[in-house]
């Protein structure tokens, strides 16, 4: 049995305003996947992450995040500071969007604002042969769609850094950091997350996504509509489960591998 440690990357009057957090949602979407793992949640926005916490867990999330600023942004700054202490202990670590980005700041890459949303579904993105050899994307088709909101995105990978996966408007969608004693995979997409969660989050915030309204009659029903989901560029089996959250599956396969034999969890 896994124990995994999901850091909220939101701060309270955001969760307040949206009446969830991705960090709990996130920990649903894992659940789900293996109904024997342990979550236990960190708010370093909040109160710094001690490091003691991270010798009675197996592996760190930082999931997304719906906050104004960049994760290069002084407000990011507990933020980074609490994936600066995960890679120090070498924990297996995976980060989706907001964490991707994070990542790519903490690790000495470099994010910045596209000149527009990706909306919905990440569209056409493509295998690099990095990425159609590595554990992270077995199962994942060359040339896929997935689900996505952002409007940051890494443009420079991190030295040391591999690039599994891009398309037309992120040249990083995924990418990995496998050395220094760092164990780092991440996605700029959102595996964990149903069509359906995207739509209801555009329709809320229609000040934001005024020009992507339309997408939200398809996103309903994408996963199980076809028509739908080819107007949107995917197929609707790539938006369901088992082939959406690939790469979540294949991450706790990682960190189950490479559990320390006998560690305490408890």
């Amino acid at each position: 049995m896994s124990r995994i440690l999901i850091v909220e990357s939101e701060i309270p009057d955001v969760i307040d305003a949206a009446g969830n957090s991705l960090a709990i949602a996130f920990g649903e979407t894992l659940r789900a996947l293996d109904a024997g793992i342990e979550i236990e949640f960190a708010d370093p926005y909040l109160k710094p992450l001690d490091v003691r916490r991270l010798d009675i867990v197996d592996a760190a999330v930082f999931p997304g995040s719906r906050v104004h600023w960049s994760a290069a942004d002084a407000d990011a700054a507990p933020l980074r500071q609490a994936m600066e202490r995960v890679f120090e202990v070498g924990l297996p670590c995976f980060g989706s969007c907001n964490g991707l980005q994070l990542a790519g700041v903490v690790l000495g890459g470099r994010v910045d604002a596209a000149a527009e949303l990706e909306v919905g579904v990440a569209r056409e993105v493509h295998l690099t042969d990095a990425g159609a050899d590595h554990p992270m994307m077995a199962g994942r088709s060359r040339i896929y769609a997935v689900t996505a909101v952002h409007r940051d995105r890494v443009v420079e990978l991190p030295p040391g850094a591999i690039c599994l996966a891009a398309n037309w408007h992120s040249p990083h969608q995924a990418f990995v950091y496998e050395a220094d004693g760092i164990d780092f995979w991440g996605v700029q997409y959102h595996p964990e997350i149903a069509p359906e969660e995207i739509a209801q989050y555009l329709r809320s915030r229609p000040e934001m996504f005024a020009e992507h309204q339309h997408l939200v009659a398809d996103l309903l029903v994408a996963d199980r509509d076809d028509d739908a989901a080819a107007r949107l560029g995917a197929k609707s089996s790539e938006l369901r489960p088992p082939v959406r959250d690939t790469e979540l599956r294949n991450w706790l396969a990682h960190v189950a591998a490479h559990r320390a034999p006998g560690r305490l969890v408890g």
